[in-house]
């Protein structure tokens, strides 16, 4: 066994380390430190016996205080859903138009639906509700099934070409695909399309196209261009484009159409739900 060394300045053992002359002490911890240390160790001790702690093969040690961290979670819940039950009830009873004249209700309305709309909408619409290529804006006025609180309902509750029995539905043909018109028809419908709401297109195109829309479109844009919230014909006299104004994109929606799904919310969503979804939406500033 080697011999100790003992610092000859403070008389302390050293570990026997040396680097460039300076040695290390072998100072013992401070007391104070030791105790906190050891208290910690007692306690972690306690805890295992009194909390669950340990994992087993199908299940945990409970502890003998029996704690649970997810039975509180659930109570919690509980007590949340016991006091939104009272509001809950009273909007499934109410009609919309009499939520909107209940400050309180209509308060809470909009909370749950700005929840509800985050968590089943936004992926699609954003979470803004501002849209993008494919969605439409639920910000704005321009409304294919209309903008109404009953209409928003009506497509919350049961989609737009989903799988639900009663959903909107508006089939547009593809005239390209389908081969109803020629290339050159459809770049003359393209041109007359974009007549209706900007300037500079070609007359003889336009004046083509304009024929052409009549026999084949008007029938559900209209005569005038301006949709038919009826059939959930768009608008096209707006300068408001779903899937893109550029002439590229009108035109590929006149060659394949287009032909979107939202989904049915009808059994998915509580009633009372959808209807905060609807003042929701409607109170974005586009509801009519």
């Amino acid at each position: 066994m080697a011999t100790p060394q003992i610092d000859t300045k403070t008389g302390q053992q050293t570990t026997g380390h040396e680097w460039d002359g300076i040695q290390e002490l072998n100072n013992p911890l401070p007391r104070w430190w030791l105790m906190i240390f050891y208290a910690c160790i007692a306690i972690a001790v306690a805890y295992w016996v009194l909390y669950p702690s340990w994992p087993l093969i199908d299940s945990y040690s409970k502890g003998v205080m029996g704690y649970s961290s997810r039975d509180d979670v659930k109570a919690d819940i509980a007590e949340a859903n016991l006091a939104r039950k009272v509001y809950i009830d009273r909007i499934a009873d109410a009609e919309m138009s009499e939520i909107l004249k209940d400050p309180q209700l209509m308060e809470f309305a909009l909370a749950g639906g700005k929840s509800a709309f985050g968590d089943n909408c936004a992926p699609c619409h954003g979470s803004a509700a501002q849209g993008t290529t494919g969605y439409p804006n639920l910000s704005d006025d321009d409304w294919l099934w209309g903008g109404s609180l009953e209409a928003i309902q009506q497509t919350l509750l049961y989609g737009i070409r989903s799988t639900h029995d009663d959903t909107r539905v508006s089939d547009m043909p593809a005239f390209g695909r389908d081969e109803l018109l020629s290339k050159d028809d459809i770049s003359n419908v393209t041109a007359y399309v974009l007549s209706l709401s900007r300037e500079g297109q070609k007359p003889e195109a336009v004046t083509a196209g304009a024929t052409l829309f009549t026999e084949n479109c008007a029938a559900c844009h209209g005569p005038d261009g301006k949709g038919n919230r009826e059939f959930g014909a768009p608008n096209l006299a707006d300068a408001i484009w779903l899937y893109g104004s550029d002439r590229q994109s009108i035109r590929a929606t006149v060659h394949g159409s287009r032909n979107g799904v939202m989904p049915h919310w009808d059994g998915r969503l509580p009633a009372e739900t959808i209807k905060q979804l609807a003042i929701y939406i409607h109170a974005l500033g586009g509801g009519e």
